[in-house]
């Protein structure tokens, strides 16, 4: 019976992340972007600084009608919304935030958490191909061809911290992390993360969507609820990708004088706002410049990564 309780206090803890987190980073991408292109942002809905703008967009979408197109694949069309948003949801069980405080702590829980995180771009896949529009479509292929040039250099610079620390475990690799890691693996973290932006579909990665080209891409034929949906599964992805690469790259919880916890969110929320900073600052790369980056640039730069991991690791041994 304990057991079972000690289970659902940690899944309604993950769930109240789950949909606490990703609005924290909304309203943070809402202000912080105003700031940047010297505007206010949001500063009405609920009186300071507009702080539940993200809350009432939600209820503008639950307000909105609900409409499938005639020629959709209803059923495949009705389900890729949560397709596109339940992974982040289950990659976020075993991510540890403190000695200890984590959902499950999976032995090959590293390997998990990817194999889980490239099933969301399948639900983008899905709502392209299922709205029978030539632009949702359009934006699906390119979603795909983005999964298959990134996921290879993700994979790789994971696989280096994996070396590095001799276990899978995400609360292994934290627990094995020193400060002298950060120089050492500088350039796998610069590959899991630009990859990570672009299986996310965010700027300047964002060549599915891209609005002046093919309106929405995949979400063009969504409203409502469903499309509030995509844009869920968005912030979430970006909590996911800031919470991996803080577990692998940047130590997880270690770090002077504060909590445990209250480091692994200093340095997620950190690295959301790197996410932000993008956005605002680079362009929409085209479609050859983004597999050019892929397979010319981040590619041979894991592989020359792991070589140095295999080095290092032969050489301390």
């Amino acid at each position: 019976m304990a057991d079972l309780l000690g289970i659902a206090v940690r899944l309604a803890v993950i769930v109240a992340a789950f949909l606490l987190l990703p609005l924290i980073v909304g309203q943070m991408e809402h202000k912080a972007m105003a700031h940047m292109q010297s505007r206010l942002g949001p500063m009405y809905a609920g009186g300071f600084h507009g702080w539940a703008q993200l809350i009432a967009d939600g209820v503008k979408f639950a307000q909105k009608e609900d409409v499938i197109p005639a020629a959709a694949d209803r059923r495949v069309f009705a389900i890729a919304p949560a397709v596109a948003l339940v992974p982040y949801l289950v990659v976020m069980v075993v991510i540890p935030v403190g000695p200890g405080l984590v959902g499950v702590d999976l032995d090959a829980g590293l390997f998990f958490a990817l194999a889980v995180m490239s099933i969301g771009v399948l639900g983008v896949i899905m709502a392209g191909w299922a709205s029978a529009n030539k632009y949702s479509v359009l934006g699906g292929i390119r979603a795909a061809a983005q999964l298959m040039s990134y996921e290879l250099p993700l994979v790789l610079a994971a696989s280096s911290v994996a070396m590095a620390a001799g276990t899978l475990s995400l609360q292994g690799i934290v627990e094995q992390w020193r400060w002298w890691w950060l120089p050492w693996q500088a350039i796998g973290a610069v590959v899991f993360f630009v990859a990570g932006l672009a299986e996310l579909r965010r700027p300047p990665f964002d060549m599915p969507i891209a609005e002046s080209e093919i309106i929405m891409g995949p979400m063009t034929e969504y409203t409502g609820l469903r499309f509030a949906l995509f844009m869920l599964a968005e912030y979430a992805g970006i909590v996911v990708l800031s919470a991996l690469t803080t577990v692998l790259f940047l130590g997880g919880w270690h770090g002077p004088l504060l909590p445990g916890p209250v480091w692994t969110l200093v340095k997620v929320f950190a690295l959301v706002f790197v996410v932000i900073w993008l956005r605002v600052s680079y362009p929409r790369l085209r479609e050859d410049q983004l597999q050019k980056l892929a397979w010319i640039g981040l590619v041979p730069l894991a592989l020359l990564q792991l070589a140095l991991t295999g080095a290092t690791k032969v050489l301390m041994t």
